[in-house]
């Protein structure tokens, strides 16, 4: 049989339909003729084991005639071994396969080994913690003090040193209570990732955040159970730098005010003789709104969704407004009446964040916080300090058990002090389910002796009265 050319395959038409050609070695191809033009589909043809058998070799011209023929010939080394070609390329296409497969299992696992305390931050957030405010503090946190240090670090290397670094940055600030809240949050985040895949596996040498202890990085005398409170004195002192900054902000010229001292917003007084008076959280007052307030029966009343839980556990809390507190609220509401919240922010379409007035009263007190400089957009002066400073910084906070501690001074009891600071109260489970009396009466009559003592702590100096400070 002649050997096929590519000359006398370029030269078949469509005439030729259904033409077989032959070439020695087995070599066949069937003429097809269709609307793309002429193809010629070739197989080889060979005897194996007694039977007649044959293996496609793809078409020309797609193919060339030399591939072809390659092709061939590997088939035939291949059927001469006695092994099926068909089964063979079955075979080297699972092998092919297998290998694709075997690399991509070995990216997979090169990405997974080499994934990064950022990534774990992120999974965390998503699917391992859901705080009240959506995680935003957490994210601008961790934004702050953490990723930058440490979010492109590898897992499978994160070290005790690292954390360290991280919380002696802190510490440079200044920020006890903050170093302690940076450590259980990435204690948290860690914690989790120590008992899910593929975090736990990058945890081999141990979680780094066991060798942290955070006590060897606070100050001596910092004490994270905090139980500062105000003397009657630092009472009337307070309402006196409120008048003090009103009336000597005012007394300055125009051209001296962008440089003069400026009076606590009202606002912020309003907020820090209510917390007094209710014991109420700073965080529950802030989120109050005009239409849980009855000024005119003076009551007040959260919800649950607005107050401090405990193990996903919160009850709404109805507070009875003693005479003092309703006077704050009654000022309050010629400030802020015409929006729905009591404390709204600037689009006047939310409350303000529950921080404001605690950074507000820290800022005040700048000497106690042990900051460097300024920080921006914020006030840095110590018009807040009280008592000198010899009793350290005060909070909102301090303010609740400040009045609390005053109840209890006044013979109230420590149960009805719970009930009026909204603690969940223990018990058996049988109590709570029987027992469903509210205690209105007797928490009424314990913020109404409270609101009458502050009014006797703020009249038992010459200093201006409330009325004359505003």
């Amino acid at each position: 049989m002649p050997r096929l050319t590519v000359k006398l395959l370029e030269a078949i038409t469509a005439n030729d339909d259904g033409t077989v050609l032959r070439e020695d070695g087995g070599l066949v191809g069937k003429v097809r003729a269709g609307v793309r033009g002429v193809t010629i589909l070739f197989r080889y043809e060979f005897k194996q084991e007694g039977e007649k058998r044959d293996h496609s070799l793809g078409s020309w011209p797609k193919k060339s005639l030399a591939q072809i023929r390659a092709e061939r010939d590997e088939v035939k080394t291949i059927a001469a071994k006695g092994i099926v070609p068909s089964a063979a390329r079955k075979a080297a296409k699972i092998e092919a396969q297998l290998a694709v497969a075997a690399t991509l299992a070995d990216a997979e696992r090169q990405i997974t080994e080499n994934k990064t305390v950022a990534d774990l931050f992120e999974e965390w957030l998503r699917d391992g913690v859901a705080r009240e405010d959506g995680n935003a503090e957490l994210r601008r946190s961790f934004n702050k003090d953490v990723l930058p240090l440490i979010g492109s670090k590898p897992l499978r290397s994160l070290c005790e040193k690292d954390l360290l670094t991280i919380l002696r940055s802190v510490k440079a600030r200044g920020l006890n209570r903050t170093i302690v809240i940076r450590s259980n949050d990435i204690g948290q985040m860690l914690r989790w990732a120590e008992k899910r895949k593929p975090w736990r596996s990058l945890m081999a040498d141990g979680n780094p955040a066991d060798l942290i202890d955070v006590n060897n990085l606070l100050d001596h005398d910092y004490q994270e159970q905090r139980d500062r409170l105000l003397a009657s004195d630092e009472i009337r002192e307070l309402r006196d730098i409120f008048f003090r900054l009103d009336r000597d902000y005012q007394s300055l010229s125009p051209g001296q005010k962008h440089s003069g001292i400026r009076p606590v917003n009202k606002r912020v007084q309003a907020a820090v003789w209510i917390c007094l008076s209710t014991l109420c959280r700073i965080g529950e007052l802030l989120k109050s709104e005009w239409q849980h307030v009855d000024l005119d029966k003076g009551t007040w009343f959260i919800p649950a969704a607005a107050t401090k839980g405990h193990k996903g556990k919160r009850q709404d809390h109805h507070v009875f407004l003693s005479a003092f507190a309703l006077e704050q609220f009654q000022r309050l509401k010629i400030e802020t009446g015409h929006t729905p919240f009591c404390f709204p922010s600037k689009d006047l379409k939310r409350h303000v964040d529950t921080k404001t007035v605690s950074k507000l009263i820290g800022d005040r007190q700048c000497s106690l916080k042990a900051r460097s400089k300024p920080l921006s957009g914020r006030h840095h002066d110590d018009s807040l300090v009280l008592s000198q400073g010899s009793k350290g910084e005060w909070t909102p906070h301090d303010l609740r058990r400040t009045g609390a501690t005053l109840m209890q001074e006044l013979g109230v009891t420590l149960e009805i002090i719970d009930r009026c600071q909204n603690h969940l109260l223990g018990g058996s489970r049988v109590r709570r389910h029987y027992l469903h009396y509210d205690y209105a009466k007797e928490k009424n009559e314990a913020w109404s002796r409270l609101g009458d003592h502050l009014v006797k702590i703020l009249s038992g100096c010459s200093a201006p009265s409330l009325t004359s400070s505003e």
